[in-house]
């Protein structure tokens, strides 16, 4: 951790209450602080516009001022929720322990704002699903990809309940992304003392036992217990399948890859893998 900072990006929906607890859990383990952020979308008023061009004469000064005194009603009150939501997010997270936590209100694009200010921070947290999808679980918060596309950093997409987490699992095919994930769980406070397993998913071979071989002699230095499993089948459904059956809380996995995993890193494919684990999944760059 450089920053020692945790972003966690809060909305205000279910999911917004396993963020604050993960992000609490980071920043327990690792000396961090959390920074909250909540942003508000731009907001548009065409509608405004449109009552106010139908006006007539003789009544338009009148009815323009109560559409404007009704915007600023309507924009104090998206503060005051705002703030509301941060001041909770806030309470969340110092319940967990004793935390430095920062709040911040930001009006605009939640990509650009994360692109803004992920260097201040070393993990961004956030939800599977956004406010607007409620618990629908066919649907994905509409700017989840968008903000994994964006960032460097890596991003951990919180799932609809928190859970302790004791038991990791890292997708594993030898390839670079892969590799800096291992690389991550060595060197990060976050995962002493947890249990590791680092599965591949595809046909043995010599080449590849001998990466998850390499891979198991770091994370083993580092002082982590882990243990290896090879899977057949397709990647998406054999992760998902040992991440739902297992004790696992936590599956981490490269955000990009150039071997036979690269499906599940780019695209749709992406989300339908956040989709299908009910685990907290930590995507690393």
């Amino acid at each position: 951790m450089q920053s020692q900072t945790i972003l966690a990006l809060v909305d205000g929906s279910a999911y917004s209450e396993s963020v604050c607890h993960y992000a609490a859990w980071m920043a327990q383990r690792t000396q961090s602080k959390v920074k909250i952020y909540h942003i508000m979308g731009r907001r548009n008023a065409a509608d405004s516009d449109d009552l106010s061009g139908a006006i007539v004469l003789g009544a338009r000064t009148q009815l323009l001022d109560k559409l404007s005194a009704l915007d600023m009603e309507r924009a104090k009150l998206a503060q005051e929720h705002g703030r509301a939501i941060l001041e909770d997010a806030k309470a969340i997270v110092q319940g967990d322990g004793d935390i430095e936590v920062q709040t911040r209100l930001r009006q605009g694009d939640l990509v650009e704002t994360v692109a803004a200010k992920e260097e201040t921070g070393d993990v961004i947290v956030v939800g599977k699903r956004g406010e607007a999808h409620k618990l629908a679980s066919g649907h994905l918060g509409s700017n989840l990809e968008r903000v994994i596309r964006a960032s460097h950093k890596p991003v951990l997409v919180a799932n609809r309940t928190f859970n302790p987490v004791n038991k990791v699992l890292v997708a594993f095919d030898g390839g670079a992304s892969s590799l800096k994930a291992v690389d991550m769980v060595a060197n990060s406070p976050l995962y002493q003392g947890l249990e590791v397993t680092l599965a591949y998913v595809g046909k043995p071979s010599d080449k590849i036992q001998s990466a998850l071989d390499a891979a198991t002699a770091k994370l083993k230095g580092a002082g982590l217990d882990v243990d290896q499993q090879v899977l057949a089948g397709e990647a998406d459904k054999a992760l998902s399948e040992l991440t739902n059956n297992g004790d696992y809380q936590m599956l981490v996995m490269g955000a990009f890859s150039r071997s036979r995993l690269r499906s599940l890193f780019i695209g749709s494919t992406t989300m339908e893998m956040i989709r299908a684990c009910k685990i907290a999944i930590m995507l690393v760059h």
